[in-house]
């Protein structure tokens, strides 16, 4: 049998690899039943690319004005050992004067790998003395996926008093006026939580460590100024924990799948690929999803999902389909819906539509 990562590597193919971050695993928690993503994700697949030359681009990822507005108020908060967050942190935390060590653990001692890094963030982290206030910044945490390990890094870890660490995110979408975009805050709360969830787990799990708001940096009213607001994530760690339990284990969704199977684009001396688009789509096509609405916001792969369950009831959102439990089709809703004979598993559903056909009817009928 081959191992794990040797399938993973054939799966991915020549493309670099793109490793998870807290978007693409609150994305895969947000559908913890879809096979497809799991697997992508952890090939470290460029998921936008393979969606491109399949015929399905969809418009995900940030505009390079958006990314380097990002960098420049990150890079901004961060000058002069984080002097501009440190006090804004101060103001919102109530933090004393005296504390203000800052500690950057993008480094160390000229290493970059994955695993030191992620070594000395537990080493430093577990062992602060907790009447030093401390800012780390760019610590490396880790948090178990389908059974193996995902690295991320957030923006900086603020450690208050009695030992309580609080996520800090700094985001460069605006607060005009005391109100920012809910969409955005949305995602940045499920981002932060996945955070936490790491840092707790780094900490040797106990949730006492981590607290349960994070803490939201963005600039006030289109300007460079910055701003500081809590979040309270514990419905976003509820809701991770029991969705990133629910994924199944890599080497699972791997048994299910041909061992020659894979996503890579076969590219020439100039990146340009060379594999037939109809190639690619098949080879999709041999890893199950579990297409939702939602979806077309969370996924690169959202289009060609979509157009693969055309006539489906999970096209039509989650809730529809927990409704029609056994109907797979929207073609058999509509044929219990107007008189067809059920069998013995659809007989429930099938007086409930009939029903609902029935008032539906009525309705128009004194409407008309």
């Amino acid at each position: 049998m081959i191992p794990a990562e040797a399938r993973l590597a054939r799966l991915r193919g020549r493309a670099l690899p793109r490793n998870h971050n807290a978007r693409t695993i609150a994305a895969l928690a947000a559908n913890p039943g879809c096979a497809r993503r799991a697997l992508l994700d952890a090939a470290a697949t460029d998921k936008e690319k393979i969606a491109a030359h399949a015929g399905y681009p969809a418009p995900f990822g940030q505009s390079q004005f958006a990314i380097s507005r990002g960098n420049a108020f990150e890079a901004q908060l961060k000058e002069n050992g984080a002097a501009q967050l440190l006090t804004l942190l101060r103001g919102h935390l109530g933090l004393p004067i005296e504390e203000a060590h800052y500690t950057d653990l993008n480094d160390v001692g000229g290493n970059t790998g994955n695993e030191v890094r992620h070594v000395c963030t537990r080493q430093r982290l577990a062992a602060v003395d907790e009447r030093a206030g401390t800012m780390f910044d760019h610590p490396l945490l880790r948090l178990d996926v389908g059974g193996r390990h995902a690295y991320l890094e957030p923006d900086l870890i603020a450690f208050q008093l009695h030992g309580k660490y609080h996520v800090v995110e700094i985001k460069s979408f605006p607060v005009i006026d005391g109100q920012a975009d809910p969409a955005k805050v949305a995602a940045a709360a499920i981002q932060s939580a996945v955070y936490v969830l790491a840092l707790r787990d780094l900490l040797g799990g106990d949730p006492g460590r981590v607290h349960d708001e994070t803490i939201l940096v963005c600039p006030e009213n289109f300007a460079s100024k910055p701003v500081a607001t809590s979040i309270d994530v514990r419905k976003q760690l509820t809701v991770l924990t029991r969705q990133l339990a629910r994924i199944a284990r890599i080497e699972d969704l791997l048994a299910a799948c041909p061992e020659d199977l894979t996503f890579d684009l076969d590219p020439d001396e100039n990146q340009v690929p060379r594999r037939p688009p109809a190639s690619l789509r098949a080879a999709i096509a041999a890893v199950a999803a579990n297409y939702a609405p939602e979806c077309l916001s969370t996924c690169e792969l959202c289009y060609l999902c979509r157009d693969e369950a055309d006539g489906t009831t999970g096209a039509l959102g989650k809730q529809v389909r927990a409704d029609l439990g056994g109907l797979e089709y929207t073609r058999q809703a509509l044929g219990l819906a107007r008189g067809a004979v059920p069998g013995p598993e659809t007989e429930e559903i099938a007086i409930q539509l009939l029903r609902a056909a029935q008032l539906r009817e009525q309705i128009l009928g004194e409407a008309v």
